[in-house]
């Protein structure tokens, strides 16, 4: 098999699989039923006909194999090294991850939801009150990224990458499924390599995967369990099918009439514009602001559709497919976190449901007119004019905006609810650890440009520009629709997420606002400058071996600035230990008990941890709740018939009812956070717990005073 054959289908086969995986344990969790045998039973059918169809090439299309536009010859080392810096990458990140269960942040917080549905296959999570004699007023069960609902407690966010990490519990535990985001880092190196070299070029594929595979943000995201990080995957996979679908469809469209070639029942464009929409739509699954994402694909998928192109309806049905399976997961699953996300979630919703409607209209009007006639009149009424010179230098001006923004604006925002005062308090505790006056209402978002210029660097940043507005003007001009979608969504999304992260500004925390889309947009567009600066050195004579040079230099400028960014990272391990400690808490806690933990922090970080990974019920004292309040709780836990565990932060918390045992003692390293300076270092993280097991009345009796 040809080498670009190799690429295109590697760095396709990943989001294919995902896409397979969520088609299948979604439904599955809907029912109740998520658990190994049925969920594994049907995903191998299911992605074995979704690489098959994925995958195909037209029959007699031997540019399918290339790999890059215009059929250019496709070089072993290109695919080879795409391959081994995927490969060095997976090896890398799994030495380096961490072990993020302890709910403090977002990973933990997916790791217990993902722990939860490997163990138990359903939502919502019982409160299991009888196990504390029906519950009590000084009793609470909610807990960070856990909402109580009722007489339960759902998860805080999307399940698509829960249902992904549960996949890995099942065949290796915790650590294997704490592995599994390496993995998927990996494969979003590979598929971006094939992006670059569908949309630059074979030979520029290694550079763009290493750039990419550099990046702080990409080693970061890729060390714990961030949603981004399949959501890339998705992304990334679905722009390489639909551009495939593309070539596909001009390759049949191409063909002599009466030519005699095998039609394939299921034309292979049309199975990979379903696939590549439905992997898009799928985001929603993972991210529920990647229905942001993907309103470009909308308005594209009209286009086609309008123009009589085969690939518009599947394309337009794989979206809407896989966008409808997250909408309904968010409100049938994780309907209370949607509630919290209102303010932005509502208008989203609205924005999407005009957008469809004005699309669908867009469609049937120019599908009325002979075909293809409004369109033709759409793309040459630009040549005649000057909009692609205007269309460039709107591209520039965007990124002047954003970088003369932080000399004419503050962002702030006054809290309005009690998470947007817990911001305020951490905001304020960065900034006095920085040295900064304190401004908890301060956002930072007026920086969001200079974030990305920490991590990708000055010379990406004017490379990007410069490819940008040159594509913008091609765009314009009608001469390189391969870009078209691409080109909508990253520009789109980075100029909303730039506008506002709408995320805690620390770093690297930040940075995975960045890392969905902005940040390998950049870089494929800087790529792209780069190769399109090289072309043209050689078109003024310069030979084989002095552009060659020319083109190894431009590569090291750009990777340069990436590599002294994320050097203070690259191989600092954070959050280690967490596994040992968390089984070693269990095994102290033993079966039959009902868990109450007296102290707030440590309620936050392990009262899910306890209820999920230790299989025990798991209860929080209240504010203001009092010792008598305690031993009230433990008779009645000891009236039920099970046996009470206290824990807390130090022994004095849970001294006065029992004897205290030290069982979790973690010393190790947490991310740094930084507020107006790139992140290089790590700090210290400290947890403990102690914990005491009250006996019975009686048993308290006879011991002597």
């Amino acid at each position: 098999m040809r080498a670009g054959r190799l690429l295109a289908r590697l760095s396709a086969a990943p989001a294919l699989l995902v896409a397979a995986w969520l088609a299948v344990s979604l439904p599955l969790l809907l029912a109740g039923a998520f658990r190994p045998l049925p969920a594994i039973a049907l995903f191998v059918p299911v992605a074995a006909v979704a690489l098959w169809l994925g995958l195909r090439d037209r029959p007699g299309r031997d540019d399918a194999a290339d790999g890059g536009p215009g059929g250019v010859a496709f070089p072993r080392w290109s695919f080879w090294g795409v391959a081994a810096i995927g490969a060095a990458f997976l090896v890398l990140q799994v030495l380096m991850a961490g072990e993020q269960i302890v709910v403090r942040r977002d990973p933990a917080s997916y790791a217990q939801f993902a722990a939860w549905l490997a163990e138990h296959g359903s939502l919502p999570i019982p409160q299991d009150r009888a196990a504390f004699g029906g519950g009590d007023p000084a009793l609470g069960f909610g807990s960070p990224a856990f909402y109580v609902a009722g007489d339960d407690l759902v998860p805080q966010f999307m399940a698509g990458l829960p249902l992904i990490l549960a996949l890995g519990d099942w065949l290796g535990g915790p650590h294997l499924m704490l592995a599994m985001a390496p993995l998927l880092g990996a494969c979003a190196v590979v598929a971006f390599g094939g992006l670059v070299a569908r949309l630059v070029g074979p030979r520029w594929a290694p550079a763009g995967a290493l750039l990419l595979a550099l990046t702080t943000p990409m080693l970061w995201v890729s060390r714990a369990t961030y949603s981004e990080v399949p959501a890339l995957v998705l992304l990334l996979g679905g722009l390489v099918l639909l551009h495939d679908a593309r070539r596909d469809e001009e390759h049949e469209r191409s063909r002599v009439p009466g030519e005699d070639a095998p039609r394939p029942r299921v034309p292979p464009e049309v199975a990979k514009a379903f696939l590549g929409g439905l992997a898009l739509g799928l985001i929603v699954l993972v991210r529920i602001d990647g229905l942001r994402d993907i309103l470009p694909v909308v308005v594209f998928a009209g286009l086609l559709a309008g123009a009589r192109r085969r690939t518009g309806v599947p394309l337009a049905l794989g979206l809407a497919a896989g966008a409808g399976a997250g909408l309904a997961e968010g409100f049938l699953l994780s309907r209370p976190y949607l509630d919290y996300l209102s303010a932005s979630v509502d208008p989203l919703l609205l924005i999407t449901g005009l957008l469809v409607a004005a699309t669908v209209v867009m469609a049937a009007a120019l599908r009325w007119e002979p075909t293809g006639s409004r369109l033709r009149r759409l793309g040459t009424a630009p040549r005649r004019g000057r909009a692609g010179t205007a269309a460039a230098l709107l591209t520039v001006a965007a990124v002047l905006a954003f970088a003369v923004r932080p000399l004419v604006q503050t962002v702030r925002r006054e809290p309005a609810t009690s998470d947007d005062e817990v911001n305020v308090h951490f905001i304020e505790q960065v900034q006095k650890l920085s040295g900064l006056a304190a401004d908890g209402t301060r956002q930072y978002s007026e920086l969001s440009l200079y974030w990305a210029v920490w991590y990708v660097g000055v010379p990406a940043l004017l490379m990007a520009t410069f490819g940008a507005a040159l594509l913008a003007r091609r765009l314009v001009w009608g001469t390189a629709p391969e870009w078209l979608l691409p080109f909508a969504m990253i520009a789109w999304t980075t100029v909303l997420v730039l506008y506002r992260p709408g995320i805690t500004p620390d770093h690297p925390w930040a940075s995975r606002r960045l890392i969905a889309v902005v940040i390998p947009g950049l870089l494929l567009f800087a790529v792209w400058g780069a190769a399109w600066t090289i072309r043209r050195i050689r078109r003024n004579g310069y030979g084989p071996r002095a552009t060659r040079r020319w083109a190894v230099g431009a590569v090291l400028v750009l990777l340069v600035p990436v590599v002294l960014s994320s050097g203070g990272i690259l191989v600092s391990r954070t959050e280690q230990g967490e596994v040992a400690a968390v089984r070693k808490l269990c095994g102290r806690i033993g079966p039959d008990a009902s868990v109450v933990v007296v102290e707030r922090a440590t309620a936050d970080r392990f009262l899910q941890v306890v209820r999920g990974m230790c299989g025990v019920p798991a209860a929080r004292t209240v504010a203001g709740a009092k010792p008598d309040d305690v031993r009230r709780v433990i008779g009645k836990i000891h009236a039920a018939g099970r046996r009470p565990v206290l824990l807390g932060a130090e022994a004095r918390q849970v001294a006065p009812y029992a004897r205290a045992e030290h069982v979790v003692a973690v010393r190790t390293r947490q991310d740094e956070r930084t507020l107006v300076e790139p992140p290089d270092g790590t700090w210290g993280l400290s947890m403990d717990v102690w914990m005491a097991q009250p006996p019975p009345p009686r048993e308290r009796a006879a011991v002597p005073s």
